[in-house]
């Protein structure tokens, strides 16, 4: 089982995962151009993605799903609170997925987590696959991590985790009061003390790489995030776990379980 991360940021998030011959994109929150040209890049042609899971209606995160739809025939699901929130996901005919169901793919599995976000009914994802039994979680745009959400991110292989700001840079930073506060609040964003908390929190021997996603332009950066993130696992699994920053404009991967590394490796051993 393999995941990328077309590009994850503010401006977009796209993350491709792919086991035994089968494509499935969690998130299309690109223009349909720039995700098609991303995907080509990886050698997939676009038709060939089976499923696009929509975490929830957010333009950075749904923009191109309806297109795709469209021009390509993509299968969409979504939680039945975002395709509601979504007119165009609506009007795409995107199938609609209680919160905590689990979706049964040809050659995966995808289930989904609630989380606390100012959206209609946002989720993260685990991806199974049926023949190996590899998991890939993808938790981002998320205020904080509950208790269910860390039983749902136990026992993977890939976790994909949002750590979008530094708590100082936020505080001290060029935003609004207004908006400072929605993004440290409980329906925003993860800190990086947050998202070193919550992989801390299910790490396990099994877990082979943890990806940072979704970081602000603004408000963090990346060798800040990574450090963190690499001193907790040190202190919480002895040898720690390779982290692996994604970056908002490049296709970052492969990430595959237990075996070769990935590219763009920035820290971690």
């Amino acid at each position: 089982m393999r995941s990328w991360v077309l590009g994850s940021g503010s401006r977009g998030n796209a993350i491709l995962l792919e086991t035994d011959g089968a494509s499935i994109l969690v998130d299309a929150g690109f223009p349909i151009r720039v995700l098609v040209r991303r995907l080509r890049t990886l050698g997939v042609a676009p038709q060939e993605i089976e499923a696009v899971i929509v975490t929830h209606e957010h333009t950075d995160h749904a923009r191109s799903a309806a297109a795709g739809a469209r021009k390509y025939g993509w299968r969409v699901y979504a939680t039945e609170g975002t395709v509601r929130a979504s007119p165009a996901l609506h009007g795409a005919g995107a199938v609609a997925l209680r919160v905590g169901e689990t979706l049964a793919l040809s050659t995966m599995s995808v289930s989904s987590l609630p989380v606390p976000h100012d959206a209609a009914a946002p989720i993260a994802v685990v991806a199974a696959s049926h023949r190996s039994g590899a998991r890939i979680g993808v938790a981002y745009d998320l205020g904080c991590a509950t208790d269910a959400l860390r039983r749902g991110l136990s026992g993977l292989d890939v976790l994909i985790l949002e750590s979008n700001h530094d708590e100082g840079m936020l505080a001290t930073g060029p935003y609004p009061r207004s908006v400072v506060r929605r993004i440290a609040g409980r329906d925003g964003h993860l800190s990086n003390a947050a998202a070193c908390a919550l992989a801390a929190a299910v790490v396990h021997p099994g877990l082979a790489r943890v990806v940072l996603a979704h970081l602000s332009a603004v408000n963090n950066d990346p060798s800040l995030a990574g450090r963190a993130m690499v001193a907790s696992l040190k202190r919480t699994r002895p040898g720690g776990v390779p982290v692996h920053i994604a970056g908002q404009d490049v296709v970052t991967g492969p990430f595959v379980p237990r075996t070769r590394p990935a590219q763009q490796l920035l820290l971690g051993i």
